[in-house]
């Protein structure tokens, strides 16, 4: 089986996959004070959870823009699972061709998920992953990868404008059935989402238009299937395009994953190596 990783700055991903067939998935939130015994023993629940067995993993792959949780998760998944695991972008190819003006400024995230879309629904492409923060990326008709955009996630925003004006306050996230707010909170939810949409509909466009015109919009992320709903320029909702991206690395780079399996007694790693 194998772990496919993706580390995000509100949560970890997981899923576990058997060929390419994805048998469970879970999320973690991401947290730097967590301990790898913590971390490994709730991997390991999971993994009860959806009846399969952890010491059948043969294979870790790690996607992360988050460096200070990496320690900590290397060594539950060594303790846990002993599986020593690779890193993408770092350990393995991910087989795109970045055309950043400086590619190590690219999050690894959006080379994968670019992997991942292309596989499935072509080229020329545009991935809007809606999350912490919303990022756009495009996808040339030859499969390189040109840049994007990147903007605040609806709940940071959200969340500023709670903390930075006294007098509004917290509220859900969903679209009123009326552009005209007759209350606070109201006027607050159709702000935030009509206006999340425009933003949406915009940088869209425009990245279509440099793109030639005809490039198919995928959504992934947190938020992806319900901004999905309000902007119709979403073509495909696709919550899974990271991990997916990971598992294709992960066959194409196959001879880098043989004999990462530990001895059972890697479990008995000191305590005292927790950073």
């Amino acid at each position: 089986m194998l772990l496919a990783i993706d580390v995000g700055n509100t949560n970890m991903v997981f899923g576990i996959y058997d060929k390419d067939k994805l048998c469970g998935s879970f999320r973690i939130s991401t947290n730097a004070e967590r301990t790898s015994d913590e971390l490994g023993m709730q991997i390991a629940q999971y993994y009860h959870f959806h009846g399969l067995d952890r010491h059948q993993t043969d294979a870790v792959i790690i996607a992360s823009v988050v460096p200070p949780v990496m320690y900590t998760l290397v060594n539950a998944i060594r303790k846990y699972l002993h599986v020593q695991p690779l890193i993408a972008g770092r350990d393995v190819d991910i087989g795109v061709r970045n055309c950043y003006a400086n590619p190590r400024e690219v999050g690894v995230d959006r080379l994968i998920n670019a992997v991942s879309a292309m596989e499935r629904y072509g080229r020329p492409l545009i991935i809007v992953d809606i999350g912490t923060a919303t990022t756009f990326d495009a996808i040339d008709a030859e499969g390189a990868y040109q840049g994007g955009a990147i903007f605040p996630g609806l709940k940071v925003a959200m969340e500023a404008l709670f903390l930075k004006a006294s007098k509004l306050p917290r509220v859900d996230i969903e679209m009123p059935e009326h552009a005209i707010g007759k209350t606070t909170v109201r006027s607050m939810q159709s702000g935030a989402v009509r206006g999340y949409v425009g933003a949406l509909t915009g940088i869209i466009t425009d990245i279509q238009k440099e793109l030639g015109g005809n490039a198919r919009v995928v959504a992934t992320g947190g938020m992806g299937r319900m901004m999905a709903e309000y902007c119709p320029l979403i073509d495909e909702v696709d919550p899974n395009l990271t991990l997916e991206g990971l598992r294709l690395i992960y066959e194409n780079n196959k001879d880098a994953f043989r004999d990462r399996k530990l001895a059972d007694n890697i479990g008995n790693i000191e305590v005292n190596e927790e950073g």
